[in-house]
């Protein structure tokens, strides 16, 4: 296969906490990089609100104009106030992400090497995404049984070869300062993400970069946010993502306000997962 570089970022919070400044680095940073796909991992917006999503999708509109780009909703751009617990169904909270960004919540992306498929983990309020801490509502997700068995269905359908690129928001993996999952249940959405042949997570949510592994060595990158709001007072980062034949790299790019750009910081190399035989979906 030819090398796969793929920019990833999340939590650009348009509004009042998006650091304009780092949305023109990385527009600087996706011309200088030249990546195969863009994935923005949910959170485009700070409160939902039209103007937030006018100005992300200038953003991503610009993104498409130099590579293919898959963006996933995130808890923020969730109106869960419209139906918490799906009172009046689940469609009215998502109907201005869906004005602006298309019907399609979980978009599927196939290049030449690789298929990127959108998984939703973004709810709101509703009972599935609940744990016994209040501080966690409508903020932490959830991963549905036929969300990940839509994708293994989806991943199945093409060349068992192709890189299996997973994109949702809530961090899978634990956040370093934070010590938070992202996900209500994370061990059976772990079971279950494995489940789907999956080779690589992006994800976002936890406002610190970072990288590891599932279990049965799924790479998973998560991207820090592009606001104040970072763990730990960090500086911000986003991710450059490079898979060959062997490797899957995660090179995180911090922000330097001082001269108004993204670096190369540091680098985590992981081999590249054969995780299985991807379910049939004539067998289901």
């Amino acid at each position: 296969m030819s090398t796969i570089t793929i920019l990833q970022t999340s939590d650009l919070h348009f509004g009042h906490d998006v650091d304009l400044d780092q949305i023109a680095g990385l527009e600087d940073l996706a011309r200088e990089t030249g990546p195969t796909v863009v994935v923005i991992a949910g959170d485009i917006t700070q409160r939902a609100r039209h103007g937030e999503f006018q100005r992300a999708m200038v953003f991503v509109q610009t993104l498409r104009q130099l590579a293919p780009t898959l963006v996933v909703p995130g808890n923020h751009d969730v109106q869960w106030w419209t139906t918490p617990f799906d009172l009046i169904g689940a469609g009215p909270k998502y109907e201005k992400y869906r004005r602006y960004f298309g019907d399609d919540l979980t978009p599927t992306l196939v290049i030449e090497d690789a298929i990127f498929c959108g998984v939703l983990s973004s709810y709101g309020v509703v009972a599935q995404s609940l744990t016994a801490n209040l501080n966690d509502m409508a903020v932490k997700g959830h991963l549905p049984v036929r969300e990940t068995e839509r994708a293994a269905l989806r991943f199945a359908e093409e060349d068992p070869g192709l890189l299996r690129v997973m994109v949702t928001h809530q961090n899978v993996l634990r956040g370093r300062i934070s010590q938070r999952m992202g996900l209500a249940r994370p061990h059976e959405a772990w079971r279950n993400i494995m489940a789907t042949g999956v080779d690589l997570v992006l994800c976002g949510h936890d406002h610190e970069e970072g990288a590891g592994t599932l279990p049965n060595g799924a790479v998973v990158a998560t991207s820090s946010t592009h606001t104040p709001r970072t763990r730990g007072r960090r500086p911000s980062a986003c991710n450059l993502v490079t898979v060959d034949d062997t490797r899957i790299t995660v090179c995180h790019y911090i922000w330097y306000p001082a001269e108004r750009r993204f670096q190369a910081g540091p680098t985590t190399v992981f081999p590249r997962p054969r995780v299985g035989v991807v379910p049939d979906p004539s067998r289901s």
